[in-house]
Parts: structure tokens; sequence; C-alpha cells
């Protein structure tokens, strides 16, 4: 099954990619290295949302929670 993403959720996706918090760049390059051999996907535009990691063989969202989501027009 693959997930897809809203034409907002897909326009906001790279400017996510390129603007990484320290939190997700450090799960990143622990994901990316993983011993597993899974590939994660950054950034995953799906339905409305933007997964911050994603590995669709495993059908595994990761979200990494911290400061910048108490900001913003939704902080609950």
């Amino acid at each position: 099954m693959r997930l897809e993403g809203s034409d907002d959720a897909r326009r906001h996706a790279p400017r996510l990619r390129r603007a990484m918090t320290p939190p997700e760049i450090a799960l990143w390059l622990a994901l990316r290295r993983n011993d597993a051999g899974l590939r994660f996907r950054r950034q995953y535009p799906a339905g409305p949302y933007v997964l911050d990691f994603y590995c669709a063989p495993a059908r595994l969202a990761i979200e990494v929670d911290g400061e910048v989501h108490a900001r913003g027009d939704r902080p609950e």
C-alpha cells in the first residue's frame, strides 16, 4: 500500500527536508546506517501530513517531537 500525500503536503515536504531540526538530523544519520538494511524516507507526505521518517516495507512512520510543534497555529 502506498501512502498518498495531499498537494499541500507534497509542496511542504522539500522545504522541510532542507530545514531539518537537530534531533531530526541525529535520527536521520542513525536511520540511514541501520543494521537491518531498512530504507527510510525523510519528510514523506502522507495525506494532509508530512511524516518525519517513513519506512515503506515495514509500514513504519516515525515522528520526532520537539519545540517546533509548540509553535504555529496549532500548538496543541
